[in-house]
């Protein structure tokens, strides 16, 4: 089926379930909670209102909702019926409940196949956003004021209408998408950078997280686990994870949620956007240390991450760091941490241990790649959870 031709039918079934959902608003005062006879005219109109927009509700995965509105009078007599013998009346209960409870399964479930039907288009649409903005802003002035419009920039504005197209309803709740279209429609030099810089990562991460819910469940191959388990295994356990299938937002939340898991690490923050201009702190921290006799201290630490795969980190570049760490205003930095996902030079290693060795705070620590793969080896759900299993 053509996708824009379910989408569009998505559309049409998501208006007929929020007619639904009116018409339930509007009948549910008159559901009984007791014994009663009788009914009345406007429950009457409601309820084949209801019977009315059912049909605008297509199957999802083989279910949708048949059953119609409970009759009142018949569910009052119920409870009559049901007092008389002395016994509970939870099955009249459930019936008063069942539309509600119908709505929220179908709304889950028409969800649920919209993020599945939009999930690898919206991957493509993100990947050529990625490569197309630095192309947009080639040889641009970070202030200038020149309107830009170029074959990229309108490509960029397509994907973008695209997406929204994609998302629904859920693109208005990611964050800086307003802002996005802003920059958009001003258009000029300086508005594209703020797109590149600080729009764009923050609706990505947006996009990435509606494409998949959190019931959504990562894919498996289709095997019993525990048979595999006991047969003759061959080949060897990795450390090795394929850095590439994250970008510079997605290497950040990584970092997040692995430095969240350690139990010494507690208050972890992100303290500004990926790609900020002035390629500072990424995260902070507070560490917390025993002395093994009962005494604890707590001590601020920053990472910046450096999601750098074509090239290791030099010296330059932590001495960057460390000079930018010694600006930061209170509590006092005592740790700056340098996380990449490649390597750090001979000369890197060499610059900290001199750095280290003078006793001056901030100390530097330097996470390679295979320092995180060997903790994220420790921590499975997590590499997991962020596509690198």
């Amino acid at each position: 089926m053509d996708l824009e031709a379910l989408l569009r039918a998505m559309d049409r079934t998501a208006a007929n379930l929020t007619k639904l959902e009116s018409v339930w608003e509007r009948a549910k005062p008159f559901i009984p909670t007791g014994p009663q006879r009788g009914s009345d005219v406007q429950y009457d109109s409601l309820r084949a209102a209801w019977a009315d927009l059912l049909p605008g509700l297509p199957k999802i995965d083989g279910w949708t909702i048949t059953e119609p509105l409970p009759d009142i009078d018949e569910m009052g007599q119920a409870f009559i019926d049901y007092l008389d013998i002395g016994e509970h009346p939870s099955s009249v209960h459930a019936q008063g409940d069942k539309p509600e409870a119908d709505l929220s399964t179908y709304r889950y479930r028409l969800d649920r196949a919209r993020r599945r039907a939009a999930r690898s288009r919206l991957q493509q649409l993100v990947s050529t956003v990625d490569s197309t903005l630095p192309l947009a802003l080639d040889g641009v002035a970070r202030d200038s004021t020149e309107l830009l419009e170029n074959e990229h920039t309108e490509g960029i504005e397509e994907v973008i209408g695209e997406i929204a197209r994609l998302l629904g309803e859920g693109a208005k709740s990611i964050d800086r998408w307003w802002d996005l279209h802003r920059h958009m429609r001003f258009s000029q030099g300086h508005d594209w950078h703020d797109i590149f810089e600080f729009d764009w990562p923050e609706v990505r991460a947006g996009i990435e997280a509606q494409s998949v819910g959190d019931s959504d469940p990562l894919p498996v191959p289709d095997i019993d686990l525990g048979q595999a388990a006991s047969g003759d295994l061959t080949g060897a356990a990795t450390l090795a994870l394929p850095w590439d299938r994250l970008n510079d937002d997605g290497f950040e939340r990584l970092l997040y949620d692995l430095l969240r898991d350690i139990p010494e690490h507690q208050n972890v923050e992100w303290l500004m956007q990926t790609r900020a201009p002035d390629r500072g702190r990424d995260l902070s921290m507070d560490r917390v240390l025993s002395d093994g006799s009962g005494g604890v201290r707590t001590e601020r630490v920053i990472v910046q991450a450096k999601h750098w795969l074509s090239r290791s980190v030099n010296a330059p570049a932590v001495n960057e760091t460390v000079v930018a760490g010694k600006l930061w205003g209170p509590p006092l930095v005592r740790v700056i941490i340098i996380a990449t996902s490649g390597r750090f030079t001979s000369d890197a290693v060499a610059w900290a241990e001199r750095h280290n060795s003078e006793g001056v705070a901030p100390s530097i620590e330097l996470w390679p790649d295979n320092r995180i793969e060997t903790l994220l080896a420790q921590r499975p759900h997590i590499a997991a959870a962020h596509g690198l299993k």
